[in-house]
Formats: structure tokens, C-alpha cells, sequence
């Protein structure tokens, strides 16, 4: 072969080598249609820089095919005819005709079809349906989309439109190129949603929660950006702001007011109630002064600070002068200007670089150092506490505690969507494994097996594939909770505990998922999935953060088991210890747990894949758990044990309280969507929650026998039913990744498109 036909050997450019052929052979193009030719090409995402060179060069007007290189071409076409499925064979004609120029080109394509004993895949009964032609994926898909379908088909659109992927570049280049993305994201108005009644028409935040998901299978610098700016800095001043402060919104909205949320400091990340900056009240001037009094208290993490935020809503302990000297109100929330209009520092404000991270590295975060920042006292959000013109601090919430959380928990969409976030991110590196899967050959007899025929390949990324989507549908239904407590508060102060619980529980289910699934992913796809033009590396570190981003995972699942244990009681004010241990006092002192010896023993499939089985067995453990943790803090207490310490020593068992909490909740609520979900996809829904489950009451088999609540046959018969569960998700899985609706220009990863005959999405 000569060196330019060598260089189509290659998987990639299969699908394009009739499309060659007929150019070549059979039409005379002009330099403008090879130019257009060459565009459609380049337009291709899943193409690799190298192949898109070679396609280049054989269509250069000014250089076309020798006799010799077209020879070697069509022998080359026939090649790749010979030894490719029947499948696959109908499908290079195909995409070869979905890039033709014109009829003309098309029917060239269709002889060359018919030259080399190709069926046309027009007149070919038996070819490959696409996604939209089977009920159930269609059912599934429209399952996923939700109520809010239009808006994801928005982002979709925008994501599809551009450019929006990048990897490798400078830490300087890769923040200039996110921050004009966020300039073209926020020309969709997208941004809006963010803020109902005041930007948007919206009566909730249950539109900017979805718009929030459908973004995170683009790229995570651009999500973070986002996020920072209008969810978090703007979200800050919607929530905790009154009428002057949401007159910036607008502007926040379009992104023409940038700025940050200065909450976390490096000696207090999660222990925000004891942050140390100071926002202290000068009555003689009506002014703030923001102060960082210690190096534990530079505010530290700061998306948008390093380079691109002109303001902060900055958290600090609020001081006011009273009667008899100063007083503490807690922590508020304070507008402090960070950098004038030419982007240098205000005064009194020093502003560093976190630097490279791990990941997210389109996302600029800083730190920040207030040295006695003065800002007009109507800077502070003001919507739980205000300081009058006689400088009396006031607050509709007595409680110092109870202010706190009130604050606190009208920011909790924050987890919502960094937890569903993650569940996204793994979406897609599922899409890129399965379809590699399908199609990557290894071992065995001619033909050589899939990489999804193996039973280890199924074990690897089916489980994720079905906790996906039942945490999908688990955050569906919390978005709707969060939307009816948003509506239920409007002017009122809301009480958010039990939604932050929740919201807590998922959280650390979502962004732990996206990390273990998208790490199966990269693993699954050996070396293909170390190269970053394949994605999985890239969705693996950016959201590695997530764990411990909008609050640790460790320390979220303590927040929920604290609040099960309190039951969510009114007693339950401050989250602290002595105040769980006197709700826990007055708990009743044990719950009828009950076995049924005959449920217990039973091994049929019928029973093991019952959802009031799988139910039955989770809610168990959560309350076993519960009442055992619940009696080991009671003695505690009774033997007067320092709280705080009483709590430490049960810490670990706090935890599995949570875990046990968060595993029954969402299944519980994907159980309840799947029951009122459309009858087509309910058949795929039912084999995925059956895997998710039983793979769960696996991984937790031992607790369940040493609890009696198995027996060991029973924990046999679980495994013998989850070889069988593999087969069959294995079959459905392809129209389940097709139903997640992901577009091929957003998918973008090569390997995703190593079989060019996968039903795609990209409508």
C-alpha cells in the first residue's frame, strides 16, 4: 500500500471509505463541495485529530488519488466488507449516506452498495431499527427527560451547537476558554431559571435542578462555573437577600456581575457555624468591617476568586455593639466588593491562587483575606436578620441555632444538584464503556467475543449502569420535594430539616457513584480509557471533588444520621450532640422488629426479585440500625457521658445509620416512580432495579446473616439470580444508553463510535 492508503487502515475511518471510493471514482467534485465534504468531517466528534488529517488529505483538490491509490482503496473497501458483520456492513453505507453532499453523492454510495454485495440499508427490512422506533426506549427516554423535558433538550442543543471540550491545555488557557463558554451558556438565558418570580416565570428552582443535571454531561469546569455564579453566589443573594439585593439578579443571571461564595475557610471547611472572619458593625459610619482576624480564617476554595469575581457574599460571625459591649449573632452573610472595574484588588483585600488541581482546572479558585473591608451596613442579606438606623439588631428567628440552619438550609438545592451532578457524569461514561463494549472483540473462536459477552465485563458496569438509573429517579422525586417546599415557604420562614436530610442522603449516594462508575468505566475500557480524547479520564478527576464539595461526604452522612435519630422532632434545634441525645432520651426504647422465618428461607426467583422483598429487607437494616445506635447513646446518657465524646464513640456506627437511611430512601423512591411510569418502560425499569437491588443486598449479605435476617442458601440463591439479572440487562442495556438521549457531538469520546452501527441520539 502506499503510505497515504496505510493510513486509512484504521477503525475509525471504516465507515468512510465509500464515501472516499464514489468521490473519487464516480463524481467530479469541485474544490467548494470537497471543502463542504471536508466540514461535515470535521464536524464528526468522535473522530481522533490523526484520522481527521487523513480524510483531509484524500480530499485535497490539489491532490487527488493516483490510479494506484484508488485501486488500493476499493480493494480496501472490500476488505473491510469481507470481514465485517452483516450488521456493520449495512451501516457503513449508511453513514457514508447520511454525509453525502447530495443525492447524486448518495446514489453513488448505493452502487458502490450494491457493487460489493451491501444491503441497502433503506430497503432492508431486517436492519437496524433506530432508538425512536422501539416503544420502550422512546417510553424511557421520555421517563428520563421528566417534566421538564423542553429544558434539557435546551442544554442538549446548546452542548451540541458548539465546541464545548477541551483537555490538556495551560491551567490560564483552559479558564479563558470556560470563562467565554459561560459567557455563551448564559446568552441561552439558561441562567434565569435560577431565580423564579424575579427572572424567570418558573414557580420553583425544579428547572434550573434539571438544567443543572443535563449540563453535567458536557464539560465540568463549564457546570462548576456555572454553579459557582449564578447558583451559589446568586443563590445566596435569591435566598437570603431582600428586594434591594435581588435587583442584581437580573445581572447575575446574564453573567455581567461576576462573583463568588466566600463561606469555606482553611481551618473550619465544614464546621461553618465556628467560621472566624468577623463582620463587625460600626454604628458612627452605618458600616460592616470585614476582617480576617487569624490565618485559619482566609477563605479558602473559592471558585471565581482567583481571577474573574468582582464581588463575594461573604460569611462571617456578625458582631454588634449592645448595651452592656459586644454581641455575636452568628454567621450572616455579608456583599463585599473583591476587585474594582479594572479587575485589581479593593483595598483591604488580598486575593491568592489555589493553582493546578486535580481537576476542574477551568474553574479559578482563590482565597481571599479581608484586613478591616468596609461596606455600606445594607450589603448585609437581610432577609433573617437586619441592624436599624438606631443599630439594634433584629431577627424574625430567636434562636441563634435555629437562624443558622434556617440559613443554611435555604441553600440545600446546592446538594441536590451537585449529587445529581455526579449521577450525570456517570451517565456518560457508562454510554462510552457499554457502546466500547459492544463492540471491542477479545478472545475466542472467529468471530471473537464482545467485550459485553463476558460475565466479568457485565459485572463491571451493569451494577452501575442500574444504580444509575435508579438514582436518577430517586433525585426526580427529590427535586419535586424541594419544589413543593420552595412553593410552601414563599414568604414564610422556612424549616428545611427534613429536605436537608434528604438532600444530605443522596448527595453523598450521587457523587459517590459517579466516582466508583466512571472509575469501573476507565477501567472497563483498559488503555482507550486512559487517553483523554476518550473523556472517561477527565469525567473521573472533575468529579472526584464532588465527594467533598457542597459538604464531605463523611460529615453529611453524620448530619442525616443525626437527624433520623432526632426523628426529625422540634427538640432537634441545633444538630448538636446534647441535643440528639435528649431526642434520642425520648425515643421509645425498642421497635418491634420483625422476621418472618418463612420469608426469610425463601430462595425463588419470584421472592428475590419482589419489590416488597427488597424493600422489607432495606428498611429492616435502617431500623435495626437505628434503634441499636439509638440504645448505645441512651446508656451513654444515663451514665452521664460528655455528649460530645458519647457521639464520637458511636460515630462509626452513626454512619452506617446514614448509609442504611440513604440505600432505602432512594430505592424506595425509584420504586415509586417506577410504579407510575409509563407501561412501555416499565419491563426495563423492573430488571434494573432488581439488579441495583439485589447487588446492594449482596454487598450487605453479611450484616443480613449475622442479623438472621439470611439464611445461607438464600445468600447463594441471590448470587445464582444475579448471574441471571447480568444476561438479561445485558441485552437491554444498548436501548437504555440510547435513552439517556446523550448527542453524539456530546458523547464525543472515539470509542463510543467504534461500532458506527449503535443506535445513536442526536435528535
Amino acid at each position: 500500500m502506499t503510505p497515504r492508503t496505510s493510513q486509512l487502515d484504521d477503525p475509525q475511518l471504516r465507515a468512510f471509505l465509500p464515501l472516499l471510493y464514489v468521490a473519487w471514482a464516480d463524481l467530479e467534485l469541485e474544490p467548494g463541495e470537497l471543502r463542504a465534504l471536508q466540514q461535515r468531517i470535521a464536524a464528526q466528534p468522535w473522530l481522533r485529530p490523526a484520522a481527521k488529517l487523513a480524510l483531509e488529505s484524500w480530499l485535497d483538490p490539489g491532490a487527488p488519488p493516483t490510479a494506484r491509490e484508488l485501486g488500493e482503496l476499493h480493494a480496501l473497501v472490500e476488505r473491510v466488507a469481507d470481514t465485517t458483520s452483516p450488521r456493520a456492513r449495512r451501516s457503513l453505507i449508511a453513514l457514508a449516506d447520511s454525509i453525502a453532499l447530495d443525492a447524486e453523492s448518495r446514489e453513488a454510495a448505493r452502487e458502490l452498495a450494491v457493487q460489493l454485495g451491501i444491503p441497502d440499508d433503506h430497503d432492508d427490512a431486517a436492519a437496524e431499527p433506530e432508538a425512536h422506533e422501539h416503544p420502550e426506549l422512546e417510553a424511557l427516554g421520555e421517563l428520563f427527560d421528566g417534566p421538564d423535558a423542553d429544558v434539557r433538550r435546551r442544554i442538549r442543543d446548546f452542548l451540541r451547537a458548539g465546541r464545548y471540550r477541551a483537555y490538556g491545555l495551560p491551567t490560564e488557557v483552559m479558564r479563558a476558554k470556560v470563562r467565554g463558554w459561560l459567557g455563551e451558556l448564559a446568552a441561552t438565558r439558561i441562567g434565569e431559571l435560577a431565580y423564579p418570580g424575579i427572572t424567570s416565570p418558573t414557580p420553583d428552582l425544579r428547572a434550573f435542578m434539571t438544567a443543572f443535571e443535563e449540563l453535567a454531561i458536557g464539560d465540568g469546569s463549564l457546570l462548576v462555573k456555572l454553579g459557582v455564579q449564578v447558583g451559589l453566589y446568586g443563590g445566596a443573594i435569591y435566598a437570603l437577600g431582600t428586594e434591594r439585593h435581588h435587583a442584581r439578579l437580573a445581572a447575575i443571571a446574564r453573567c455581567e456581575e461576576l462573583g463568588c461564595f466566600a463561606m469555606s475557610e482553611v481551618g473550619h471547611g465544614s464546621n461553618v457555624a465556628d467560621l472566624e472572619t468577623t463582620a463587625r458593625y460600626d454604628h458612627a459610619t452605618r458600616e460592616l468591617v470585614i476582617h480576617t482576624p487569624a490565618e485559619s480564617a482566609r477563605k479558602e476554595w473559592i471558585g471565581g476568586a482567583a481571577h474573574d469575581a468582582r464581588w463575594a457574599v461573604v460569611f462571617a460571625q456578625l458582631v454588634v455593639p449592645a448595651e452592656h459591649g459586644e454581641q455575636s449573632h452568628g454567621v450572616h452573610a455579608v456583599l463585599v466588593p473583591i476587585r474594582d472595574a479594572a479587575g485589581d484588588p479593593m483595598p483591604g483585600v488580598r486575593i491568592g491562587d489555589c493553582g493546578h488541581k486535580l481537576g476542574l482546572n477551568g474553574v479559578d479558585n482563590g482565597r481571599l483575606w479581608f484586613e478591616h473591608v468596609r461596606v455600606p451596613v445594607d450589603h448585609l442579606l437581610d432577609r433573617f436578620a437586619t441592624i436599624d438606623e438606631h443599630g439594634v439588631y433584629a431577627s424574625p428567628i430567636a434562636s441563634p441555632s435555629k437562624r443558622f440552619f434556617v440559613m443554611l438550609g435555604t441553600l440545600v438545592g446546592g446538594r441536590i444538584t451537585v449529587g445529581s451532578a455526579g449521577v450525570s457524569a456517570a451517565r456518560v461514561g457508562l454510554a462510552i464503556a457499554i457502546r466500547y463494549a459492544l463492540a471491542r472483540r477479545q478472545f475466542g473462536d472467529p468471530p471473537e467475543r464482545t467485550l459485553l459477552e463476558y460475565p466479568s465485563h457485565r459485572r463491571r458496569l451493569l451494577p452501575h449502569l442500574a444504580t444509575n438509573v435508579v438514582l436518577r429517579l430517586a433525585f426526580a422525586t427529590l427535586r419535586d420535594h424541594h419544589a413543593a417546599a420552595f412553593v410552601a415557604s414563599r414568604g414564610e420562614t422556612p424549616d428545611a430539616r427534613v429536605l436537608e436530610a434528604d438532600a444530605a442522603a443522596l448527595k453523598v449516594l450521587g457523587s459517590r457513584h459517579g466516582v466508583d462508575a466512571l472509575q469501573a468505566c476507565r477501567e472497563a475500557c483498559g488503555g482507550q480509557g486512559y487517553l483523554s480524547v476518550n473523556r472517561l479520564a477527565d469525567l473521573r478527576i472533575d468529579t472526584d471533588v464532588f465527594t467533598t464539595f457542597e459538604g464531605d461526604n463523611t460529615v453529611l452522612l453524620q448530619l442525616v444520621a443525626k437527624s433520623v435519630l432526632a426523628g426529625y422532632g422540634k427538640q432537634f434545634a441545633d444538630g448538636r450532640a446534647l441535643a440528639v441525645l435528649r431526642a434520642v432520651g425520648r425515643r421509645v426504647a425498642t421497635t418491634v422488629l420483625e422476621k418472618n422465618p418463612a420469608q426469610i428461607r425463601r430462595t425463588d426467583p419470584e421472592h428475590l426479585r419482589d419489590r416488597q422483598f427488597q424493600l422489607a429487607a432495606l428498611r429492616y437494616r435502617e431500623a435495626h440500625l437505628t434503634e441499636t445506635c439509638a440504645g448505645r447513646l441512651r446508656k451513654r446518657l444515663a451514665a452521664k457521658r460528655d455528649p460530645e465524646h458519647a457521639m464520637l464513640e458511636v460515630q462509626e456506627h452513626l454512619i452506617a445509620v446514614a448509609e442504611a437511611y440513604a440505600e432505602r430512601l432512594a430505592f424506595e423512591w425509584f420504586a415509586m416512580q417506577e410504579a407510575t411510569a409509563p407501561v412501555a418502560a416499565r419491563p426495563a425499569l423492573h430488571l434494573l432495579g432488581d439488579l441495583h437491588a439485589l447487588v446492594l443486598l449482596e454487598r450487605r449479605a453479611a450484616w443480613f446473616f449475622e442479623h438472621d435476617y439470611f439464611e445461607d442458601p438464600k445468600v447463594r440463591a441471590i448470587h445464582r439470580e444475579l448471574e441471571i439479572l447480568l444476561d438479561e440487562v445485558a441485552v437491554i442495556a444498548p436501548g437504555v444508553v440510547s435513552a439517556f438521549r446523550i448527542p453524539d457531538a456530546v458523547l464525543a469520546a472515539p470509542i463510543a463510535f467504534f461500532d458506527p452501527a449503535h443506535p445513536r441520539y442526536d435528535g
